[in-house]
């Protein structure tokens, strides 16, 4: 049931991207096409996923028993550059269309707050693997959820008839505002 409470949370309750506001760059940049929204959102799910894992283990082995704590930041960072690298590389050579399509936004992953959050709030959670990796997937999940629900309502604004001075970046930004608002319905699920 902790394990439910957990992915109900993180997929609905605690959006990253809607009730946390982590992630925002690549939820307004990549929410134009729903296709590149699926892409983004695989690739930010294997990324939180693998990063949870290994940074769970790197802290509960390594830094916690040695007393290195304040390296709990920076050994962070380069374990999530070296996935999103490894992202980068496997979408390279095997999806080349949807690499390009990405652009600049799959490396910014990389310093994504969406995924070093995830890995700080694991360690301040006091969570296992298991709960880290359910934390880390169901993350996941939650933002490509986010992002693809973005990214379905802007494909409709484009034909919609919307006054000039809403159009472009305006609208998206009340879009994304009263998303936010329908996911913080979801506040009284769970308290986590």
């Amino acid at each position: 049931m902790e394990l439910f409470t957990i992915f109900i949370s993180a997929v609905l309750v605690n959006n990253f991207i809607l009730t946390r506001f982590l992630g925002i760059c690549p939820f307004l940049g990549q929410s134009r096409n729903v296709s590149i929204a699926v892409g983004m959102g695989m690739a930010v799910i294997f990324v939180l996923t693998l990063s949870s894992i290994a940074t769970n283990l790197i802290y509960t082995t390594i830094l916690s028993p040695l007393k290195l704590d304040y390296l709990v930041t920076v050994s962070f960072i380069l374990v999530i550059a070296v996935l999103v690298q490894l992202v980068d590389i496997v979408l390279q050579k095997m999806l080349p269309s949807l690499h390009r399509a990405m652009g600049i936004y799959l490396v910014l992953i990389t310093t994504n707050c969406a995924i070093l959050g995830l890995a700080l709030l694991n360690v301040v959670k006091n969570y296992n693997l298991i709960q880290s990796l359910v934390f880390g997937f169901s993350a996941g999940i939650g933002f490509m959820l986010a992002l693809v629900i973005m990214a379905g309502m802007r494909e409709r604004l484009e034909i919609a008839d919307i006054p000039e001075p809403l159009k472009g970046f305006p609208i998206t930004l009340i879009l994304a505002g009263l998303l936010s608002i329908a996911f913080m319905g979801f506040s009284g699920l769970v308290k986590l």
